[in-house]
C-alpha cells in the first residue's frame, strides 16, 4: 500500500506530499514533468526504487502544483513558486534540513533552493538534469539534439502535436525508458500516469516554460556538498548536460552511470541509488531482495515448433501476436502481472491463488479458440523480486509444474489447491510427480473450473 497523502499550504495552493521511511537524514525528491503519487507506487519498479532510498533517508516526495494530486492551477509554475512549495512542504514535517534531490526536470529547480537556501541544504544530489532549456548554436548539448534551430523547432512542433493527439497513450516511453519501452504491463501503467498526472495541454505549457531556464550564472555560487549523476546514453537529456553541471559545481561529485533509460527506477536503479547513499551517508549497504509470496503461472504452446513450420512467417507472427494479446487482457483482468513471454510462452504473477487458476483456464479457452493448444501450470510460493525480475525455487516449481501438464490441461501444486479452499474451483488428482531439478515428489491436480 502506498503511503498516506498528505497537505501542505503554500500560500493559496495546497500541495500533496508522502513521508516514506524514518531514516535519520531527511531526503526531498523533486521529480521530472508528471507525477502522481498514488500512481506512481503501482509500478513495482518505481515502488522498490522509492523504497530503497527510504532505507537509508526520510524520504519526502510531492507533487508540484498543476499536477497529480496538488491543486491544479491556471499557468505554469515558476521556479520560485516551485521553491516556496517545497519549503512549505518541508515545513509541514518539520524537517529543517535536507538533502535536495532533483531528478531530470526538477533538477534546475533544486539547484536554484541549494544556492538559495543553503541552511536548509544538506546536500545537493542532481540526476539527468538539463542546465539550460530550448537550443543554442554555441552549445555542444544543443546540437546532440538537433544540428539547427530549424530542426529544433521541427522537433518541438513534432512532439506538441504528438501531445495533442495521444495523450495518455505510452508517449515517449522508447525515449524515457528503453528497455522496458516494449513491456505491456510498463507502458499500461505508464499511460496511466500520464492521465491522471496532468493534461495535455499543461504538459505542452510546461515543456515551453522548460526551454526558457538557464542555471548556468548559479552553478559557481552553490557551497553545498553536490553530487551529479547521468547515465552515459541517456536518450532523453544529452549526458554533457551532466558533464557541465558537475564541472561548474565548485567541489561537486560527478559520476557517469552505464546505461540508456533516462527514469531512475528503470535500468540500473541499485547502481544509482547505491551512489546516492554513499554519498550523504558515506557507506553502501548490500542490494537487498525483496521477498514475496506470489502465485506463478506459466504456460507453453503445444507443438508450437511443428506449428510454426506448417504456417507462413507472417501467419505464425500474427496468430502469436493475437494469443499474447488475448493473454495479456485476460492477466490484466484478473489483476496479474506479465513478467515475460518468451517465445510462445507466458510467465505472470498474481497476489491471489484462485485468480491464478482462473487466468490460467482462461489461457486455455483462448489458445482453443484460436485453434491451438496450451498446457499451463501454477503454483504458489516464496519468489525474489529483484529489478523487475522474478526468481526463485517457486519459479522453477511452476515451470517444471507446466511442463508435466497434457495439451489444454492446466496443473496445480498441492499448494495451490489448499490455499483456494471456498472459491468454487475444483480439482482432480493427477498423481505423484517427480519435477526435474525439484527434491522429492509432488502432488499435481488437474483444475477443472
Amino acid at each position: 500500500m502506498p503511503p498516506e497523502v498528505h497537505y501542505a499550504r503554500s500560500g493559496d495552493v495546497t500541495i500533496a506530499y508522502q513521508v516514506v521511511g524514518d531514516g535519520p537524514i531527511d531526503m526531498v525528491t523533486a521529480s521530472g514533468s508528471v507525477t502522481h503519487l498514488e500512481v506512481l507506487w503501482e509500478e513495482p519498479g518505481y515502488s522498490r526504487y522509492l523504497q530503497r532510498l527510504a532505507r537509508f533517508a526520510r524520504l519526502i516526495v510531492f507533487d508540484k502544483r498543476g499536477v497529480g494530486m496538488s491543486d491544479r492551477v491556471a499557468g505554469v509554475a515558476t521556479l520560485e513558486e516551485r521553491m516556496d512549495d517545497l519549503r512549505a512542504v518541508m515545513d509541514a514535517v518539520g524537517s529543517p534540513r535536507a538533502v535536495m534531490f532533483g531528478q531530470s526536470e526538477g533538477g534546475p529547480m533544486a539547484v536554484l533552493f541549494a544556492a538559495t537556501f543553503p541552511e536548509r541544504t544538506t546536500a545537493l544530489v542532481v540526476y539527468g538534469s538539463m542546465v539550460r532549456g530550448g537550443w543554442h548554436p554555441d552549445d555542444p548539448n544543443s546540437l546532440a539534439i538537433a544540428p539547427t534551430r530549424a530542426d529544433y523547432e521541427r522537433l518541438v512542433a513534432e512532439r506538441e502535436e504528438s501531445v495533442r493527439r495521444e495523450w495518455g497513450a505510452p508517449l515517449s516511453l522508447s525515449v524515457l525508458a528503453p528497455s522496458r519501452a516494449d513491456d505491456p504491463a510498463f507502458a499500461a501503467w505508464w499511460s496511466r500516469l500520464l492521465r491522471l498526472g496532468s493534461s495535455p495541454a499543461a504538459v505542452i505549457a510546461l515543456s515551453r516554460m522548460n526551454r526558457e531556464i538557464d542555471v548556468r550564472g548559479v552553478l559557481p555560487t552553490i557551497r553545498v556538498p553536490t553530487l551529479v549523476l547521468h547515465r552515459r546514453d541517456d536518450t532523453d537529456v544529452p549526458v554533457g548536460e551532466g558533464r557541465y553541471l558537475a564541472s561548474h559545481i565548485p567541489g561537486a561529485r560527478y559520476v557517469e552511470l552505464p546505461g540508456r533509460d533516462h527514469l531512475p527506477s528503470v535500468g540500473d536503479m541499485e547502481g544509482l541509488v547505491g551512489e546516492i547513499e554513499e554519498f550523504v551517508t558515506g557507506v553502501r549497504s548490500a542490494p537487498e531482495v525483496d521477498r514475496i509470496l506470489a502465485t506463478v503461472v506459466f504456460t507453453d504452446m503445444v507443438g508450437s515448433t511443428e506449428l510454426a513450420r506448417r504456417l507462413a512467417d507472417r501467419a505464425w507472427a500474427d496468430l502469436l501476436a493475437r494469443y499474447l494479446s488475448r493473454c495479456q487482457l485476460t492477466i490484466d483482468a484478473h489483476r496479474g502481472r506479465l513478467v515475460d513471454t518468451a517465445g510462445d510462452g507466458v510467465f505472470a504473477t498474481f497476489d491471489g491463488p484462485a485468480r491464478a487458476v482462473r487466468c490460467a483456464l482462461a489461457f486455455v479457452r483462448a489458445a482453443q479458440d484460436l485453434g491451438v493448444e496450451v498446457r499451463a501450470g501454477v503454483h504458489t510460493g516464496e519468489c525474489e523480486l529483484d529489478d523487475g525480475s522474478v526468481r526463485g525455487i517457486a519459479v522453477h516449481v511452476g515451470a517444471r509444474v507446466a511442463a508435466a501438464a497434457s495439451p489444454s490441461e492446466v496443473l496445480v501444486s498441492g499448494t495451490v489447491r489448499d490455499l483456494v479452499a471456498g472459491s468454487g474451483l475444483t480439482f482432480e488428482p493427477r498423481g505423484q510427480h517427480s519435477l526435474k531439478g525439484v527434491d522429492g515428489l509432488w502432488t499435481l491436480f488437474r483444475a477443472t473450473g
